[in-house]
């Protein structure tokens, strides 16, 4: 796909990429309006991020968007007629796959110019943006257990403590009649194995029931965790009930929380920054802005030692060959198809999915026509640095740079499994205004257009619409995301920290049956 600079002017729509037959409208229009840059009257009216017909283009013939082919023309089209998922149809392509050929090492900034942030150090070598102690339930079991431990320490009772950030409860819906062994189990194993040892997590508390499938001893060997002073545990059969439990959770809890207050924030490099990469609510306009700014910022991060994670795998269906020909090596691409694979042979096969063409009503009002015209935008979050390692779901990221996690399009599922592997900052774009929190770790929502943020700026972190306004290029826009993962990073708090959000936003995937 074409990475040039779009040139935003005072135009009624945009193009994207010579090769596009297609333009993009800025503003809603009504019928037969015309667009002089264009020479194109519209055909009925149109909302902002819709699709145009640059020209006549027959039936079965391909609709191009930044160069890249997002589906299929179902009848004759006719120059300035608007397209929808209505008449551009999805169906399978070829695409072809040239491993590695694309990769280039990246070009590290010289030492001397290294930037820092102000994180808290753990003994793992690991840095956190926040100081959170974490109670965690092994099973829906002790969920509510979980929640009445952590919402016992109110604001009011935290104020002796100014370094800690909150005591956050991690409850999911499984955890028992599933699967005893094998990948469901392995993957709630690595998921709540992550959290507990996360490093915005200065202590943590695990509670279970106790005939669970789940269990603490089960857990704790498969992720190599034993008890000590910063992780403890209770089982509420072996506690005397729920009462008993709570009471005894809290004075855990009361008893971590003056070491955790004696963690300060130290400087440290950005080398220690890991960012998970989330898109929701997106529109045409995510394509346009927001990701490809977020890719900029992706890129500086990578240059500095970092770490950014693309998720989501079937938003990145259609365009995955984009990725592998970044790829460091052969191995790695194929680690990357071979996910994608799973997903349309096995795992999705037959069912009504996005990743088999239809994508939400609110990416479709947005202008989204299916799930290869999401794709292409989706991508661009990653930048353009090599792919360095691709992992499974909620696995422990080792790897520095710009890698792959296999999870669903579901942003509470796939965010879960980016803080499990490590993400310490989590940077989401939205155009239809998505509203998520993810403690333990900071979520920066960038809006893709100057209306959305305005309209919820209560929820909003940074205004990506300034790029289709004209008054920022990608390039800058991307700089002012660098800078403000440093300043989140560092402490300061985004919108859905503000309004608390997060509190109910754990969800490992589940991939198994219940039985």
């Amino acid at each position: 796909m074409d990475k040039k600079q779009i040139n935003i002017n005072a135009s009624k729509a945009l193009l994207l990429n010579d090769v596009d037959n297609i333009v993009i409208a800025i503003n809603n229009m009504e019928a037969y309006e015309h667009l002089d840059d264009f020479d194109i009257t519209l055909d009925s009216p149109i909302l902002s991020g819709q699709k145009i017909a640059r020209l006549d283009i027959a039936k079965d013939s391909p609709i191009y968007k930044y160069g890249t082919i997002i589906g299929f023309a179902n009848t004759d089209l006719l120059k300035g007629q608007v397209l929808t998922n209505s008449n551009v149809v999805f169906k399978e392509f070829g695409r072809e796959h040239e491993y590695c050929s694309k990769y280039v090492p990246t070009t590290f900034v010289n030492s001397s110019s290294e930037r820092t942030f102000s994180g808290f150090k753990r003994s793992d070598g690991r840095v956190g943006t926040r100081n959170f102690i974490a109670v965690v339930s092994t099973v829906n079991c002790s969920a509510t257990v979980v929640h009445e431990i952590a919402s016992y320490f109110t604001p009011e009772k935290l104020t002796n403590y100014p370094n800690v950030d909150g005591v956050a409860a991690f409850s999911h819906s499984t955890g028992c009649g599933m699967e005893l062994s094998g990948e469901p189990m392995n993957l709630l194993y690595r998921t709540l194995g992550g959290y507990i040892s996360h490093p915005n997590v200065a202590s943590s508390l695990v509670v279970g029931l106790g005939c669970e499938r789940c269990q603490v001893g089960g857990l704790f060997s498969h992720q190599g965790l034993s008890e000590n002073e910063n992780l403890k545990t209770l089982v509420m059969q072996e506690n005397g009930g729920t009462t008993a439990t709570i009471k005894e959770g809290i004075k855990i809890v009361e008893g971590m929380l003056e070491k955790a207050n004696g963690i300060f924030r130290e400087e440290v490099p950005i080398s220690n920054l890991m960012v998970g990469l989330q898109c929701g609510g997106s529109d045409a306009f995510s394509s346009i802005s927001a990701n490809p700014s977020l890719g900029k910022a992706v890129d500086i991060l990578v240059s500095y030692g970092g770490t950014a994670i693309l998720s989501e795998t079937p938003e990145i269906y259609g365009v995955e060959n984009t990725l592998t020909a970044r790829a460091v090596n052969s191995l790695v691409a194929e680690k990357l198809l071979d996910r994608v694979n799973w997903w349309k042979n096995v795992y999705a096969i037959g069912r009504d999915v996005q990743i088999n063409g239809i994508v939400s009503p609110g990416n479709q009002k947005g202008g989204l026509a299916n799930i290869l015209e999401k794709s292409l935008g989706s991508a661009m979050k990653g930048g353009t640095t090599g792919l360095m390692e691709v992992y499974n779901y909620a696995d422990r990221i080792n790897e520095k740079g710009f890698v792959f996690m296999d999870t669903p399009g579901f942003d509470p599922v796939s965010a879960t499994g980016q803080i499990a592997g490590g993400a310490n900052l989590i940077a989401f774009t939205t155009g239809r205004g998505s509203c998520f929190g993810a403690r333990p770790t900071p979520s920066i929502k960038l809006a893709t257009n100057s209306s959305l943020y305005k309209k919820m700026y209560e929820d909003m972190d940074i205004n990506c619409g300034l790029v289709i306004d004209g008054d920022k290029d990608i390039e800058e826009m991307g700089k002012i995301i660098f800078e403000e993962f440093i300043s989140f990073a560092s402490g300061k708090k985004t919108k859905s920290e503000i309004l608390n959000l997060g509190r109910h936003e754990f969800a490992p995937w589940q991939i198994g049956i219940t039985g």
